[in-house]
C-alpha cells in the first residue's frame, strides 16, 4: 500500500511543484482559448488519464487537438486528430522557455491561439515569457505525485457515483492545482460581495466540495479537504472521521493531512470516510433534500 501512497513532503519538491504548476497553467489557458465555456469552467479543467493529465478534445481549424502530461514517459503530447503529433520532454527548463516551446510547437501544427500569459490564484505572479525563476523539473518527485492521484482517484470516482443530482467530474483544475469533485443541491446561491467572474460562477449554486491539495501557503503539507458554499451554521463544529480530520478557520475548509491517510491500515477506507462524514455534515445542515439526490445503497 506505501508504494499506492507514497510520501509528499512539500519541502522535497516545492521547486518543481511551483514549476509544474505554471507549466500546467500554459496548457490550461490553451485549454481555456480552444473550448466553449461550460458551466463553472469545467470545460478548462484537466482529465486524469491513465498516464497523466489530460485537456478535454480542443477544437482549432476544423480539427480535434488533445494535450496530455505524460507522467509515464515524462512528455508534454500534442495530439490531432488528423494525425499529427508533437511531444516536449518534461524536464528541468524556465516557464518562459516551456511556453515559448508549447506555443512554438501549436504554431507549427498549424493550431492559431493566443492566451494571456498572466498566471492566475497565485501570488506574486510572473508572466510566462518573463518567467526565468521556475526551471525544476524531479521526475521522482512527479511521479510520486502522479501514483497518489492515481491511488485516491477511484475513492473520490465511487463516492461521486453515489449522488445522483449535479455533480462535477473528478478533475484536476490548474488554477488552484488541486483535484476536485464537487456536489451541488440544486439551489441558488447568494452572490459572494466582490467576487470576481471566476469564483461567482463557481459558487453560482450551493455546493459541498471535497478534493485533494499538495499544499502551500499556510498549509506546509499535502491535504484532502472538505468544505461548503454557503457554510451552514454548525458546520465548523461537527465532528468529523476520521480523527486527524481538523477545520481550519482560516481556510475555513476541513482539512485531512495525506500522510494520516497513508500511514493507515486502509487509506481508501479512511479517505471515504472523510468524504462521507463531511458531506452528511453540510447536507444535513443545510437542509439538502437527500433522498431526491443520493442513491439508494
Amino acid at each position: 500500500m506505501a508504494d499506492n501512497w507514497p510520501a509528499l513532503p512539500l519541502s522535497e519538491w516545492r521547486d518543481t511543484y511551483v514549476t509544474l504548476h505554471m507549466w500546467t497553467q500554459v496548457v490550461g489557458k490553451v485549454a481555456l482559448a480552444l473550448t466553449p465555456r461550460v458551466n463553472h469552467f469545467w470545460n478548462v479543467a484537466f482529465l486524469l488519464t491513465s498516464r497523466g493529465f489530460s485537456t478535454h478534445p480542443l477544437t482549432s481549424a476544423g480539427r480535434t487537438l488533445t494535450i496530455v502530461f505524460d507522467f509515464i514517459d515524462h512528455e508534454l503530447v500534442i495530439h490531432c486528430s488528423d494525425g499529427a503529433i508533437d511531444t516536449l520532454p518534461l524536464q528541468p527548463r524556465s516557464v518562459a522557455a516551456f511556453y515559448r516551446d508549447v506555443m512554438a510547437r501549436l504554431r507549427a501544427l498549424g493550431v492559431d491561439v493566443r492566451i494571456w500569459p498572466m498566471p492566475v490564484e497565485v501570488p506574486d505572479p510572473i508572466r510566462f515569457d518573463q518567467d526565468d525563476r521556475h526551471a525544476s523539473y524531479d521526475r521522482e518527485a512527479v511521479g510520486r505525485f502522479w501514483r497518489a492521484m492515481v491511488a485516491m482517484r477511484p475513492v473520490f470516482e465511487q463516492f461521486r457515483a453515489r449522488f445522483i443530482g449535479k455533480s462535477s467530474p473528478v478533475h484536476f483544475f490548474w488554477g488552484s492545482f488541486d483535484l476536485a469533485s464537487t456536489r451541488f443541491s440544486g439551489d441558488r446561491a447568494p452572490e459572494r460581495p466582490g467576487a470576481d467572474a471566476i469564483t461567482r460562477e463557481a459558487y453560482s449554486h450551493a455546493v459541498i466540495s471535497h478534493g485533494f491539495w499538495p499544499g502551500g501557503g499556510s498549509i506546509e503539507e499535502p491535504v484532502f479537504y472538505a468544505y461548503a458554499a454557503p457554510e451552514p451554521a454548525g458546520f465548523s463544529s461537527t465532528p468529523i472521521r476520521p480523527a486527524a480530520a481538523r477545520y481550519d478557520r482560516q481556510m475555513s475548509e476541513f482539512f485531512l493531512p495525506y500522510d494520516a491517510v497513508r500511514r493507515t491500515p486502509d487509506p481508501p477506507r479512511a479517505l471515504m470516510e472523510f468524504l462521507e462524514t463531511t458531506y452528511d455534515a453540510g447536507a444535513n445542515l443545510a437542509g439538502w433534500k437527500r433522498q431526491e439526490l443520493e442513491r439508494r445503497l
